[in-house]
């Protein structure tokens, strides 16, 4: 048993080969965030003055809450359900969200999740998700609407 199917196995919920595999992607996911990001920085920027380490932590985790950082997947997650409410039922296609994407635009409003602040091309985090997604979720609705972003809205 690997490290992460073994963790997996300690949480609990089940043991399943899904699970484990998951438990795989999400810890490798972020595995990177060793201290480049605000919250790791946070964390030990705040752990370096021997703060109390609850203290480091809980700075760490206030990073989570900008929109740069943590918030940002929650305000992903956000407009691809706004957008699905909008969409009102209607089939996602490239041409529709397009057009959503130009207008949504055109208001003055952004478009989270495209565009990173370091990367110049698309998260590599992004692609491992997505391939696990065609492959265990194929006919999620909100996974084939942001699979339509994904080729959508770049253009734009």
């Amino acid at each position: 048993l690997d490290w992460a199917g073994n963790y997996a196995q300690m949480l609990g919920v089940n043991h399943t080969e899904e699970f484990k595999e998951v438990t795989r992607l999400y810890l490798m996911l972020h595995a990177d965030h060793e201290g480049g990001n605000v919250s790791a920085h946070t964390t030990h920027l705040v752990g370096s003055a021997l703060s109390d380490p609850y203290y480091s932590y809980a700075a760490g985790v206030c990073g989570l809450a900008g929109p740069l950082h943590g918030l940002a997947n929650q305000e992903c997650l956000r407009w691809l359900k706004d957008t699905q409410k909008a969409l009102n039922g209607q089939e996602p296609t490239v041409a529709i969200l397009t057009k959503y994407a130009q207008d949504t635009l055109a208001s003055g409003k952004v478009i989270p999740g495209f565009g990173h602040g370091v990367l110049r091309k698309t998260d590599p985090r992004y692609m491992i998700q997505r391939a696990f997604a065609a492959k265990h979720f194929p006919d999620d609705p909100l996974f084939k609407l942001a699979n339509v972003c994904y080729e959508a809205i770049p253009p734009v």
